[in-house]
């Protein structure tokens, strides 16, 4: 086993754990979750080029009779990227005392403004720093609202 393998194991493995915590142990986190909005993707440009250049390496792979493991490593990366890019949902969890937004737990009480762009993004600005939240429907903006308003 190269050290290429062990690198592709190592950072497939890290995916997988990422993976089952965002959705298995994420929402139990901090108490039950309370409200679930799903929000839009971003960067799907940029995972269309990472599997793109690891489709290189995996045709490289194969011309130059690399290893079967290998191979497969390679295909197991692109079908972990694809994935957590293209089919997970990012997603903001709303909890008892704060909410989850990109892995991170938020208390309500950080809140000190919260105003809707015309576009349709919530922008929540915290002591030092102001969250775009971009959500998936603009109906989901009114139930954010409501259960800000029924939480607090």
């Amino acid at each position: 086993m190269s050290t290429t393998d062990i690198v592709l194991i190592v950072v497939i493995a890290l995916m997988l754990a990422y993976a089952i915590f965002d959705e298995f142990i994420q929402p139990l986190r901090q108490g039950g979750t309370l409200l679930r909005v799903p929000l839009r993707r971003t960067n799907r440009l940029d995972t269309l080029i990472f599997v793109g250049l690891i489709g290189i390496l995996i045709y490289q792979n194969i011309i130059h009779n690399g290893t079967v493991l290998t191979t497969t490593l390679l295909i197991s990366l692109v079908a972990m990227s694809l994935y957590l890019f293209y089919i997970r949902r990012p997603k903001l969890l709303f909890k008892a005392t704060g909410f989850i937004y990109t892995n991170i737990f938020i208390p309500y009480t950080r809140i000190r403004n919260m105003n809707l762009s015309e576009d349709g993004i919530l922008v929540v600005d915290l002591e030092k720093r102001r969250l775009l939240i971009n959500v998936q429907q603009l109906d989901d903006l009114e139930k954010i609202y409501k259960f800000i308003i029924e939480n607090q």
